[in-house]
This record gives structure tokens, C-alpha cells and sequence, in this order.
């Protein structure tokens, strides 16, 4: 049974709504960080994690430059900021927008393959660009897996329409099978999680 160590999802366009159907659908005792891009104006107020902690039974939070990854918390990028994946921390940059974008999903998907290789699951939501894309395909190079959220079932369908024609995604789902399917493709056999949350 593969190990996973870290999912990262990007979104954009009801990116929010979104979210809010997947993370209910991880229990509390979810093992894996879970590391997010959605897209968000530069000068952006809303307190998105207060608003998902909300729904979530998982702890939701900003990230901080240099913050150490925990596990079954999930951490979103914070408005005008890249959020990249180093071993077991993240760090923010204002290097240049990719795809028009800061956060960007590929800065997100491309740093995490890096970091962890086959260990990262990647999901691709709803947006209306083709942010994640390079990204995905960067995930499957490195042996990760990937999902990327039916486009008839996205508020804004480029984003993983662009996903499944650039990346050799392994599956693509409607949004309300996401949050289930990470659950079970994150525990073993006799349904104890592969990775135990410390």
C-alpha cells in the first residue's frame, strides 16, 4: 500500500464552495497536511481559514514563511504570496505571478513533487485558467497521483479541463466523490491510515 505524506489542491473560481463540500468529508483524525491554492485578490481581508474551519473537522490556517508542516491541518496560501513545499516546511515568495497568478497553483504542485516525489497527491478544482496544469504534469513525473475535479461538476471548468489534457491524471471525479475518495486512498487495507498522525 503506497504512503502518502501530503495532498495540495488548487482552485480558483468557487474554489470556496468547492472546499466546503471536500474538507467536511475528512474525519478528525485525517493523517495528511493538506496544502491549498485559491486564488485570492491581492488585497483580499476575508479570513478564509475562519470561514472553512467552519465546515472542517481539520484545523485551517495561513501559512506563515518557515512554518513547520503538521500533519492533518490543512494550510492556505496567503493572498499575493507563493506558498512553495520544502521537506517538512513551507515558505512564501513574491517572486513574479505564474499564469497571471500569486498564489499559483503550479508554484504550489511544482515545489510539493519536488519535496516529496511519489508521496503527494495532487487535486485540480474548479477555476476559470489554466493555473495547475504544468503543475499536475510535474506531480505525475515524479510518480504522485492526481485528481482533477469533473469539469461538468466545476463552477469554472478550465482548470481541470486543462489538467486532464496537459497531465495523465489517474482520476477525474465529480466534487462530491473527492473528499470520500482521499479517505480511502490514504488508508490500508484493513482501513487504518497509512500514515499515523503524530
Amino acid at each position: 500500500m503506497k504512503r502518502y505524506e501530503l495532498i495540495v489542491i488548487g482552485c480558483s473560481l468557487g474554489g470556496m464552495r468547492a472546499l466546503q463540500q471536500i474538507l467536511p468529508a475528512l474525519p478528525e483524525d485525517f493523517p495528511l497536511p493538506i496544502a491549498v491554492v485559491q486564488h485570492r485578490y491581492k488585497l483580499s481581508s476575508v479570513a478564509l481559514p475562519q470561514f472553512l474551519t467552519k465546515s472542517s473537522k481539520l484545523k485551517v490556517v495561513d501559512v506563515e514563511d518557515k512554518q513547520w508542516i503538521k500533519p492533518g491541518t490543512v494550510y492556505m496560501a496567503p493572498a499575493d504570496y507563493h506558498l512553495l513545499v520544502e521537506e517538512g516546511m513551507f515558505s512564501l515568495s513574491i517572486d513574479e505571478k505564474v499564469a497571471f497568478s500569486r498564489p499559483s497553483v503550479d508554484v504550489l504542485f511544482e515545489s510539493a513533487a519536488d519535496a516529496y516525489g511519489d508521496k503527494v497527491i495532487g487535486v485540480i478544482l474548479t477555476g476559470a485558467n489554466e493555473d495547475g496544469a504544468r503543475g499536475a504534469a510535474t506531480i505525475k513525473e515524479r510518480g504522485g497521483f492526481v485528481i482533477a475535479q469533473d469539469p461538468n461538476t466545476a463552477e469554472a471548468p478550465s482548470m481541470p479541463e486543462a489538467a486532464i489534457a496537459k497531465a495523465r491524471v489517474d482520476r477525474v471525479l465529480p466534487l462530491e466523490n473527492i473528499g470520500p475518495f482521499l479517505v480511502e486512498l490514504c488508508r490500508g487495507p484493513q482501513g487504518q491510515w497509512t500514515q499515523r498522525k503524530k
